[in-house]
């Protein structure tokens, strides 16, 4: 028989030691959470790094050239007058003018519209990446800004196809140069040789991949109908 004293005392010791190990338990498991908050706000930091590094140029001059009546409208000989058209004062995607990447990738990257890459070249600088999307229009001086950067993402055929102006007093584009004015034969309005246009009747990207250019990568389809199902396709954007 164990004496009554004896008992009270073990259990007084296993008493202090599960308070002891429950504590050691505690300061671990606070410990780890606390390295993992850590890594993951760490991680969340640079997500938001990398993004701020990275821009899209929203083609505000694309969904002007294709509203109606517009370029188009010039083009199919219905409107001698559409060579000058009025500006938007907001973007709206569509089709066109790549509506589903843009709406897509503004949720992760910084946003500019060709207006204010026109009005600011050197703006497309403070950033690593630039993202191009179907901005079939364009200015000189966003060709130049474009075509000059080291690192551009060409995510649609067809863009920096047509050479246009803007009018900041009445607020209205003029085409130029190009998509067959003012001569049928010029093409692409800045002689660009990298012109991909013929790609972008390929709208299912089955067979989707990015080439080398001088200045970046381009897309070989216009894959504005797989931006919200290829998941493979962003990490790709992200990773070029």
């Amino acid at each position: 028989m164990i004496p009554i004293s004896y008992t009270s005392n073990m259990k007084i010791v296993y008493f202090l030691i599960i308070v002891i190990l429950g504590a050691s338990i505690v300061f671990v498991s606070n410990n780890v959470f606390a390295q993992s908050s850590s890594s993951a706000t760490e991680s969340i930091k640079e997500d938001i790094k990398k993004s701020q590094k990275t821009v899209i140029i929203e083609p505000i001059f694309t969904q002007a050239a294709y509203a109606q009546p517009g370029f188009y409208s010039y083009y199919r000989n219905q409107c001698p007058k559409c060579l000058i058209i009025h500006l938007p004062h907001n973007f709206i995607g569509s089709f066109v003018s790549s509506g589903k990447a843009d709406s897509l990738l503004k949720q992760n990257y910084t946003f500019v519209t060709d207006l204010d890459v026109d009005k600011n070249p050197k703006i497309l600088k403070k950033y690593d990446k630039v993202i191009v999307l179907h901005n079939e229009y364009v200015t000189i001086k966003e060709f130049n800004a474009i075509t000059s950067h080291p690192h551009v993402i060409y995510l649609y055929p067809n863009a920096l196809y047509a050479q246009v102006s803007v009018d900041y007093n009445k607020y209205t584009l003029s085409l130029i140069r190009g998509h067959g004015y003012p001569h049928q034969h010029i093409s692409n309005g800045f002689n660009w040789k990298f012109d991909n246009s013929k790609f972008e009747y390929d709208t299912k990207c089955k067979n989707w991949s990015f080439h080398k250019i001088n200045n970046g990568m381009m897309l070989n389809c216009y894959p504005e109908n797989i931006m919200r199902s290829d998941e493979s396709l962003m990490d790709a954007i992200e990773s070029s």
